[in-house]
């Protein structure tokens, strides 16, 4: 399997680039939010006032990291569910977001706006967040200190390795793969 290697931010033609289904090694800046900061994220909008970081071709990783431990920026960073972000997605797409890591499926609401807006979900490996921590090179505090571990950060990653699962077009891997088993259950069903 071909591995893409793919930087962040990322453009509009980087992100159409990719396929459902495809290896990536993701490295250069990507913002950490999970769900408390996205609500935070909307009532600023909501007031008329500038998100806390860049958001256009932004990269957003759906983490709340452990504290790091002695000679380490970061500790273990696994994916959040990215369910729990829905509600509040559509409109940072709106505003150019380009890309998200998590894991999980997304509601058709928020399949429809990254098709809309031409963004990318990444899917990270559950359960593997130490791992996923050896590539991340720096972490900053950005904002929202009071959330703890989940703050926004800006990190600096090198090769975080990555899975294309909604492309920009909207092929989504958890319907494409589920329809690919059920067809070959159903061919080995009519072969017995």
């Amino acid at each position: 399997m071909d591995v893409k290697r793919v930087t962040a931010p990322l453009s509009r033609e980087s992100a159409a680039a990719l396929r459902c289904g495809d290896a990536v090694l993701l490295s250069g800046t990507v913002y950490t939010a999970r769900d408390a900061a996205h609500r935070r994220f909307l009532e600023a909008l909501r007031r008329g006032e500038p998100l806390p970081f860049p958001v256009e071709d932004a990269v957003l990783f759906y983490v709340g990291p452990t504290p790091a431990p002695p000679g380490r920026v970061i500790g273990s960073a696994g994916p959040t569910t990215s369910y729990r972000m829905d509600a509040e997605t559509p409109a940072l797409l709106r505003l150019g977001l380009r890309g998200m890591i998590g894991k999980g499926r997304r509601s058709p609401e928020v399949i429809e706006a990254m098709r809309q807006a031409g963004a990318v979900y990444f899917g990270a490996i559950g359960g593997a967040g130490a791992l996923l921590s050896e590539c991340i090179r720096s972490a900053e505090l950005v904002c929202y200190p009071d959330l703890g571990a989940e703050a926004v950060r800006r990190l600096e990653v090198v090769d975080m390795p990555l899975t294309v699962v909604i492309d920009a077009m909207g092929q989504d891997l958890y319907a494409l793969g589920r329809s690919a088993y059920l067809a070959q259950r159903a061919e080995a069903e009519q072969q017995v």
